[in-house]
């Protein structure tokens, strides 16, 4: 049996949103393969840390034993990396990316430099780091990770059953067009309601799952602009929901429209298509990657008139969607599963390290 592992997370490991419902998963997977995982969620605020993230981080790291291994996912490390340094040379420490916390949408430009020293200074440190996307291993060349430090793990999906549009018999009524995303800027929400309102005319209604408390005052915006567009009666802004619900969310769903600036993939995009629901998203970050262009619409980020064009599109042309169900069908069948992820996740751990990253290797890499 492999040595136990550590996985550490900003926060409540059990939040559902695609990083954390992906650190979850893997370390699901791991355990069926016997691997001994244990979770640490920190205390504090993150990811511009405060004195309590710093003790938490301090104390999680200093309660390991020398030689341990430990995951920090790159949420809970890009802001600390003179409490991790003091740990890097007794400890296994593997960085786990999804995105660059610089990459944020919303940051002032002072926020943003402050965050890329750091995690640049964290991501120094560390013996290996594993991201979620090809996109992402491209973006990490910024922050002086060499690409034989780098591997990518993508997401996998659980088996779900088709959706009831998957089976190519459109009901009558508003074609019903599903987002879920939490309500923070950088996942363009603002953008697909300006969209949507130049489309009053047709017929469609949208339920948009996703967590209103990360950011309270975006959302606030979100739902002042529902009321100003009058789109009250056809937009449910629902909040989170529990696995049950967002299965039958899903399974209603004609369309899954996902209007994000930049993701570091997208793992929602790869849940639609498992149960054959076409998808619109955009080319933000790592979905012009995610998305197969068979399986649906992609256009620019930021860009409200090409997602009301291509919003239109699907819904005013019954062929155009019979062939991009067809493809989020056909694209179902080459999709990975967890279990597959969470094998290329522990051959990731089992790598051997480079040798350049001694101490002093670390030392001299690390920016002042």
């Amino acid at each position: 049996m492999a040595s136990p592992l550590t996985l550490i997370v900003a926060g409540d490991p059990d939040q559902l949103t695609g990083g954390y419902l992906y650190d979850a998963r893997i370390a699901a997977a791991l355990r069926a393969r016997g691997q001994a995982v244990e979770v640490v969620g920190l205390e504090g605020r993150f990811p511009l840390p405060d004195e309590r993230a710093r003790r938490s981080m301090d104390r999680a790291l200093a309660a390991l034993p020398d030689g341990a291994r430990v995951v920090i996912d790159g949420l809970a490390m890009g802001g600390l990396p003179d409490v991790v340094a003091p740990h890097a040379d007794r400890l296994a420490i593997i960085a786990l990316v999804h995105h660059p916390l610089a990459d944020e949408t919303g940051l002032d430009e002072a926020t943003r430099q402050q965050l890329f020293d750091s995690e640049t200074r964290a991501l120094a440190l560390v013996r290996r780091v594993i991201v979620t996307s090809r996109f992402t291993a491209r973006g990490l060349e910024r922050f002086a990770v060499a690409p034989e430090r780098l591997a990518v793990v993508e997401p996998g999906v659980e088996p779900a059953p088709l959706a009831a549009s998957a089976l190519d018999l459109e009901s009558p009524g508003p074609r019903r067009l599903l987002c879920v995303a939490t309500l923070i800027p950088r996942k363009g929400h603002d953008v697909l309601l300006e969209a949507l309102a130049d489309l009053r005319d047709r017929d469609w209604t949208l339920e948009a799952i996703g967590s209103h408390a990360r950011d309270p005052d975006h959302a606030a915006r979100l739902f002042d602009a529902t009321r100003r567009y009058g789109l009250e009666e056809r937009i449910d802004w629902a909040g989170e929901r529990s696995a049950a619900e967002l299965a039958a969310a899903y399974h209603r769903a004609e369309l899954f429209v996902l209007p994000s600036r930049y993701e570091g993939y997208g793992m929602v995009v790869t849940e639609a298509l498992s149960r054959g629901v076409p998808v619109l998203t955009t080319t933000g970050g790592a979905l012009a990657d995610t998305l197969p262009p068979a399986a649906g619409l992609a256009v620019p980020p930021d860009d409200a008139a090409a997602l009301r064009d291509a919003l239109a599109a699907w819904l005013d042309d019954a062929e155009l969607r019979r062939r991009r169900r067809r493809g989020a069908c056909a694209a179902r069948r080459s999709l990975v599963d967890w279990q597959q992820a969470g094998d290329r996740f522990r051959a990731a751990l089992e790598e051997p390290t480079p040798s350049a990253l001694s101490a002093h290797a670390r030392t001299e890499e690390s920016p002042p």
